[in-house]
């Protein structure tokens, strides 16, 4: 954990669905109160990414043959992961900690792909949870977009040693 970093620029390689599969088995195993299992996960590649980017630019108004600017910000991956908290019923455990669970879940990815050479970044904003973006997701009404891992091969580049964490422990834990 103390070596991943976000890598905005990557390469066309991109893992196989299968490793992609097994991954997510392993994220998936993070603790889950009442084992609600409450996040999915969607898998765009190829020419699915121009959906979501054309899904971005309706959200922020912009119509379809101007939206080539979001289609290349879609298409900065070879791989786009949509993260997706599904919110099921529950006395026990709320919303908010459902969308915990699935944040996990992503986290939990990004650090296993990391570790395994890919390059990741994780991609939010306030268009998120816009109509727009939620059709293109074919999101259900208890369903919430948390945001998309980008991901791809490492440039040559990216490979090299990493800097250590800049982190100052002091300023974020505390006792009682």
């Amino acid at each position: 954990m103390l070596a991943r970093r976000s890598s905005s620029k990557v390469t066309d390689a991109a893992p196989t669905p299968a490793e992609i599969a097994g991954f997510v088995q392993a994220a998936g195993q993070l603790a889950d109160h009442s084992g609600l299992r409450p996040w999915r996960v969607i898998e765009i590649r190829g020419d699915a990414r121009d959906v979501l980017g054309d899904s971005l630019a309706k959200a922020d108004g912009v119509k379809k043959k101007h939206a080539e600017k979001y289609r290349a910000k879609a298409r900065r991956a070879p791989l786009v992961l949509a993260i997706v908290a599904s919110i099921r019923p529950s006395h026990k455990v709320p919303a908010w900690e459902q969308e915990a669970v699935a944040s996990g879940v992503a986290h939990g990815l990004s650090l296993l792909l990391d570790d395994e050479g890919w390059g990741v970044f994780w991609r939010t904003g306030e268009l998120t949870r816009t109509k727009a973006v939620r059709a293109a997701h074919k999101l259900e009404k208890n369903e919430v977009l948390l945001g998309w891992l980008y991901v791809g091969g490492l440039p040559l580049r990216g490979r090299k040693e990493r800097a250590k964490s800049r982190i100052r422990v002091s300023d974020h834990l505390s006792s009682l």
